[in-house]
């Protein structure tokens, strides 16, 4: 009889549950054609716990409900990683798996990447190599850190297996494509079919724009978020309707450093939007505005012109494939971008799917990321059962 493969994904935040959704899919398709059994446990370390944030993405998205939902919640970039440290360490001295998955750049990757290695249990980091080379943002630090901790390093593109080249990390790497654009490809379909949020804000396609502002270096410093501010307002008055679902943090902070605000009439706030609203918010629309990295890509797949709140990106494909500026987040600096699209795109769409193919993938990255833990688990089974 073969024994189960124990493996734990763990996830806190809503790119990571876009991210294991595919991968969800992929081992599920291997064991129903005769691959060797999957115990596949979900530890949800509660980073993101609002409904809007959390359960409408496992719900969309089909994902099962997690094995252990640790409820860290929000905090200080210390407190919520000591807590998580201490939680995660639990659930995985509970189960002791043959390797911990972990996803992207945020403090639950941080945490869970820490616990397996203390732990002597092997970590795949998924989308490894990324880096906006900027150390001042707290995903800076948990990349770097997650890529030299981490036993086998999944990378996404081809810029981010020439960073891990670059930091000596190249015999743990393997190039597997980007699972956020298999989840683009996938759910753009569903979110067709099934959202409705368009007709239930009175949208009409390419005759508005999405903003989203969550980025700690925006949101926690006052003078650049106050410049953020008049900038949409000002757009929002001059040329565009806006559309801006408020992160809890971004709304938090609203709510408490700025009471006297008030956005113009043509930037609506909204609450947050579900995954399958997401993807037809931004697929219609004239451009996006954003501090996001997975909405950067997200726009790209979809045609959607780009505006980056920042400095730099850690998606530097985006840019070099005509699909994102960045802009900072001076208001001259943010009207000259949108005034670039709306002169590059003047109908407000574009196709970017040659460049997205050629450094994203070909939509199976979740096939290569299965194949990869296999493959590196495989050698320690052999010698486990040699044990025996």
């Amino acid at each position: 009889m073969t024994t189960a493969i124990k493996l734990v994904s763990i996830v806190g935040a809503r790119p990571q549950f876009i991210k294991i959704a595919p991968l969800l899919r992929s081992f599920e398709h291997f064991t129903r054609r005769g691959g060797p059994p999957i115990d596949h446990i979900i530890v949800h370390t509660g980073q993101h716990y609002d409904a809007g944030m959390s359960d409408v993405f496992f719900d969309e998205l089909a994902i099962p409900p997690a094995t252990f939902n640790l409820g860290v919640g929000s905090g200080s970039h210390g407190s919520q990683t000591d807590q998580m440290l201490a939680r995660i360490e639990g659930a995985l001295l509970n189960g002791r798996p043959d390797i911990v998955v972990t996803y992207g750049d945020t403090n639950s990757t941080l945490a869970a990447t820490l616990s397996a290695a203390k732990l002597h249990i092997p970590v795949a980091h998924v989308e490894a190599g990324l880096r906006s080379f900027n150390r001042r943002m707290p995903e800076e630090i948990n990349r770097v850190v997650a890529d030299h901790v981490s036993d086998l390093l999944l990378a996404p593109t081809p810029t981010a297996i020439a960073n891990l080249e670059k930091e000596g990390l190249a015999e743990r790497a393997v190039l597997t494509g980007d699972i956020m654009y298999d989840a683009v490809l996938f759910n753009r379909r569903l979110a067709a079919q099934r959202s409705s949020i368009l007709d239930r804000l009175a949208l009409e396609p390419r005759r508005y724009g999405v903003v989203t502002i969550h980025r700690a270096e925006n949101t926690d410093d006052e003078k650049r978020l106050r410049k953020v501010l008049s900038a949409l307002n000002e757009i929002a008055a001059t040329a565009a309707r806006l559309v801006f679902p408020l992160h809890p943090r971004t709304a938090k902070v609203l709510q408490s450093r700025f009471p006297a605000w008030s956005p113009h009439p043509r930037l609506q706030l909204i609450p947050p939007a579900g995954y399958l609203d997401t993807l037809s918010l931004v697929g219609h629309a004239r451009m996006l505005l954003t501090d996001s990295g997975g909405l950067q890509k997200e726009a790209f797949f979809l045609g959607c012109p780009c505006i980056t709140l920042r400095e730099e990106t850690e998606w530097v494909e985006t840019l070099q494939g005509g699909g994102n500026i960045l802009a900072g987040i001076e208001p001259e600096a943010i009207r000259a971008a949108v005034s670039a699209w709306e002169a590059r795109a003047p109908a407000g769409q574009a196709d970017f799917s040659a460049a997205a193919a050629a450094a994203f993938g070909d939509g199976h990255a979740a096939d290569r990321i299965r194949d990869a833990v296999l493959a590196f688990i495989a050698p320690r089974e052999r010698a486990s059962h040699a044990l025996l």
